[in-house]
């Protein structure tokens, strides 16, 4: 079942512009939303949430129209953004309390496990808590009502590596069971490489790729060659070229390999795919 479809999505401010965006998210998955800063990443989860209102386009949960049916679809989705901004003295007990009354379908036995599972004393004040550990009381107050879709915009900043890793593992096992997706905008491309089903890619507004992680590293490969063999036919074809002394590298559409035999092409992985799109190329 698709949980969340995203049709023609538009909004324009001075300098920039979402072009039609689109994409879906199937129940039971985990898709990486990744682009460069100010790609279009947060304005597009924002529109999505209605917190932006898009010129154009269509949202809808579950086959839900998500403008039409806001309080509805809001019970149904889960919002973690940004850095965890709470009033630092307040203890955790009394900010879920107040949270929780927001939500009909709170379930608090569930919280109390979640509690459990990220190793949370909710007698302790925001203050006694580490940056990971903030993280991981938000994300059990945006779960506690059992949300069919989670909404995660760069919940990893700032975090290091362990508690990353932790946090990937703890969003495998939130979708595990079929019921919950997430769609999580990160600029960690490793951190997709963890736990991501399908990856969609936004630069300038407009989204590249909307694809499974196995089909978007198997789309380009990274190619290098003698300077002799950069043809201008090669130069038009090569995304992110880079010269040097001995030859070039650069990332080229896999189709396009076998028109260029001869050079070195490798599997790469996302995070050069990624560099070498945002690249410009040289004149």
């Amino acid at each position: 079942m698709t949980v969340l479809s995203v049709e023609g999505l538009c909004k324009s401010y001075p300098g920039f512009a979402l072009d039609h965006v689109s994409f879906s998210l199937e129940e039971g998955s985990i898709m990486g939303f990744i682009g460069r800063n100010g790609a279009g990443k947060t304005t597009t989860l924002k529109s999505i949430l209605g917190l932006v209102h898009p010129d154009s386009g269509s949202v809808k949960l579950c086959g839900v129209d998500y403008a039409a049916h806001e309080a509805e679809c809001r019970r149904q989705t889960g919002i973690l953004f940004g850095e965890v901004d709470y009033y630092l003295s307040a203890k955790l007990r009394d900010i879920a309390a107040v949270t929780r009354r927001f939500y009909p379908d709170w379930d608090e036995d569930y919280y109390r496990q979640l509690l459990r599972d990220f190793s949370l004393n909710d007698a302790k004040r925001v203050k006694e808590l580490s940056a990971g550990m903030r993280v991981k009381f938000s994300l059990a107050m945006a779960l506690a009502h059992r949300p069919k879709l989670l909404l995660l915009d760069e919940p990893t900043s700032g975090l290091d590596p362990v508690s990353r890793d932790e946090l990937m593992g703890i969003f495998l096992s939130v979708v595990r069971d079929g019921g919950r997706s997430i769609l999580f905008s990160t600029h960690i491309i490793s951190d997709l490489e963890k736990c991501a089903d399908t990856i969609t890619y936004i630069k300038g507004g407009r989204v590249l790729h909307s694809l499974a992680v196995d089909e978007f590293r198997d789309a380009y490969r990274l190619v290098s060659g003698g300077t002799e063999e950069l043809t201008e036919e090669l130069k038009g074809e090569l995304i992110g070229l880079r010269t040097h002394s001995f030859g070039f590298e650069g990332l080229l559409p896999t189709e396009k390999c076998a028109d260029f035999p001869g050079l070195c092409a490798e599997e790469t992985d996302m995070e050069n795919i990624m560099v070498h799109i945002e690249r410009e190329k040289e004149a």
